[in-house]
């Protein structure tokens, strides 16, 4: 797809990288960006246009394709770090992650797939992780959360192929944000990533693996699962 020209919707925009995916369409020429958070009076991004979308809430999500019936590109980048595990952590937590990863990207496909194919067929994007592909005790339902993004993905790019919406997925470590703020391990700059997940939709690319890490398990899929996990045989 082509940036230049563009009507982007982003949410999570307010901060970390989907304020610098909004900043980067922008910069690229795109002709709108609805910037969809919770709270628009918080957006302080100049050139976007806020709007009221919570995740969690399918009338915000439905109500938001209604009053931006020109988007030609979804992103869904909004997310959310409990640190649940799966035995002592609150189902309340794990249960959001999933609403948050899951099923509000679901939401926003299923009402914003109509506008996108009548407005040419479009692009959507969902930012996924590293973690999408591995987990650890500290990361359960993120992981869970982000894994069943992966396989929403890949359903929506059958689902959508008709129409011609291009349906791509964003893989990355952590990045230097509030959410990953405690995090010592390096960081990748979340302007650079946003750089790199803008040049592939500009390829058409169904997948962008942007950092070292995330390429690196994704190699190690094929394989056995000790291998992946050593604590289990140690």
């Amino acid at each position: 797809m082509e940036i230049k020209g563009a009507v982007a919707l982003v949410t999570g925009a307010n901060r970390g990288l989907g304020r610098e995916l909004a900043a980067a369409l922008l910069e690229r020429g795109a002709a709108k960006v609805y910037a969809a958070v919770r709270r628009p009076e918080l957006v302080d991004l100049p050139g976007v246009v806020p709007i009221a979308v919570d995740v969690t809430d399918p009338a915000s999500i439905r109500a938001a394709a209604e009053a931006a019936g020109d988007v030609t590109l979804l992103i869904n980048n909004a997310g959310v770090s409990t640190g649940a595990s799966f035995l002592d952590g609150s189902l309340d937590d794990v249960r959001l992650e999933m609403e948050t990863h899951y099923f509000g990207p679901l939401e926003t496909a299923r009402a914003f797939a109509p506008v996108l194919a009548r407005n040419g067929g479009g692009t959507i994007l969902n930012v996924l992780s590293v973690l999408s592909w591995f987990t650890a005790p500290h990361v359960n339902a993120y992981s869970a959360g982000k894994a069943a993004g992966l396989q929403l993905t890949n359903g929506l790019r059958l689902a959508l192929n008709d129409q011609g919406t291009l349906v791509t997925a964003l893989h990355v470590g952590y990045m230097d944000t509030d959410m990953a703020a405690d995090i010592t391990t390096p960081k990748s700059d979340p302007a650079s990533i946003a750089a790199l997940a803008l040049d592939g939709l500009e390829k058409g690319d169904f997948e962008i693996v942007a950092d070292d890490v995330s390429r690196a398990v994704r190699a190690s899929l094929s394989g056995d699962i000790a291998g992946q996990y050593p604590q289990l045989v140690s």
